[in-house]
């Protein structure tokens, strides 16, 4: 892999990014009724796909370790691996998204947008290709499938 920062370090640098904007810019401020109950609502999401997503790597007895792809042992392509490649990913996502609510600052959507392109750029690509290596054409047809996200 080209990046080994581990994902939940990315995932808490960028909530300190969002932190910072919503605390620093001067614009951008919102509140809608209900705001706090989307946000609970994201952070269930976000938990429970966490977590049945990392149940079902150890249950198929594989690594959880994003770092390191390669000691991958089993594809899972099961479960909640039916309707993203990276669940994980997207709860953190999901997260992100209702921490940049609770700080009600509309500029976090981009701050988002930016873990999203960085987990695509330095995360999810390098672990494709070693998944790919490792599974070569049931891997291919499980990305035909399945899209990476959701």
């Amino acid at each position: 892999m080209r990046l080994k920062v581990p994902p939940v370090l990315v995932f808490m640098a960028f909530g300190a990014l969002m932190y910072l904007l919503a605390r620093f810019l001067p614009v951008g401020y919102f509140d809608f009724f209900g705001r706090k109950y989307l946000m609970y609502g994201l952070l269930a999401i976000a938990g429970c796909i966490g977590f049945i997503s990392i149940l079902q790597f150890f249950k198929s007895k594989t690594t959880v370790d994003p770092t390191a792809p390669s000691r991958a042992s089993k594809l899972v392509t099961s479960g909640i691996y039916q309707f993203s490649r990276n669940p994980m990913y997207l709860g953190l996502l999901l997260a992100l998204l209702a921490w940049g609510l609770w700080l009600g600052n509309a500029f976090n959507v981009l701050m988002a947008a930016g873990f999203v392109g960085y987990m695509n750029a330095f995360q999810i690509i390098p672990e494709e290709e070693m998944l790919s290596k490792l599974f070569n054409k049931e891997y291919k047809q499980y990305c035909t499938l399945v899209r990476r996200w959701f």
